[in-house]
């Protein structure tokens, strides 16, 4: 591996089907460093992103599926192992929102029924642990890994009304990368989470743009803000890092008197 740099590395990254989301920023991030990249999404849009990485000199293949089903998950791991025998980085950021399911239920907790809170854990968390529980094996032979997963503000930080299912499914995640890295501590595979705040991508609100403006940068966070430092945590020299989970908010969870500013 070439210290510092990425180059004969293979990266997974989920949920990279919008072009202004933050996976596709991260694979962009992890493609420029070097890294080939496998990525996925619910939809064949992953085409035209594929395309673009392509164009940019990336070394990049895009799988369609639905990552709450195990087959989908497997498909998009055994993708790269075909394609180049290896895994060195996964970066979990399916969530949220999916182009063929739609956005995760809101609402006040007595409002939510039991089919929308099993979507939203699925679609937010059961990926996650199933692209993890694949991965881990190839990482442990090769005695090397990385494994970032893309958690958020809301649930492990903090958390707003109505936002009861997006909260635990996040604060669920962060969960899940503790226990994996002490886990896998001693195979040479780190395992972190990052949790982005107000981050303007193409599916954020007018509501949530004015949110981000009463952050301390008075502004919300780029998207490759967000991959600029899921890159570091990818890292090969990052090796003594793990189990953490690093916020990117623009310093809008350390404000104690928001009236302040």
């Amino acid at each position: 591996m070439e210290s510092g740099g990425l180059t004969g590395q293979v990266a997974v990254i989920t949920g990279c089907g919008s072009e202004s989301g933050i996976g596709f920023a991260v694979a962009r991030a992890l493609g420029n460093a070097g890294a080939a990249v496998v990525i996925g999404s619910t939809t064949a849009r992953i085409a035209d992103r594929v395309a673009t990485l392509g164009a940019e000199g990336v070394d990049a293949v895009g799988v369609v599926g639905d990552l709450t089903d195990p087959a989908a998950a497997r498909a998009l791991v055994d993708a790269a192992m075909q394609r180049h025998g290896r895994v060195d980085m996964l970066v979990n950021n399916a969530g949220m929102v999916s182009q063929a399911s739609g956005w995760d239920a809101d609402g006040l907790v007595e409002q939510l029924v039991l089919a929308d809170w099993t979507a939203g854990l699925a679609r937010n968390l059961t990926t996650a642990f199933l692209m993890t529980a694949a991965v881990v094996p190839l990482m442990r032979a090769a005695g090397y890994g990385r494994i970032v997963n893309v958690s958020s503000t809301t649930g492990p930080v903090a958390a707003m009304p109505g936002q009861s299912l997006y909260s635990a499914a996040k604060a669920g995640l962060v969960g899940l990368t503790r226990a994996v890295a002490l886990e896998v501590a001693l195979a040479g595979i780190t395992v972190n989470a990052v949790a982005p705040g107000w981050i303007d991508t193409g599916s954020a609100t007018d509501a949530e743009r004015s949110a981000g403006r009463a952050t301390p940068l008075g502004r919300s966070g780029r998207a490759d803000e967000v991959a600029a430092l899921v890159r570091a945590l990818c890292d090969p020299q990052l090796s003594y890092v793990t189990g953490q989970l690093v916020v990117v908010d623009g310093g809008n969870s350390v404000i104690e008197d928001k009236s302040a500013l």
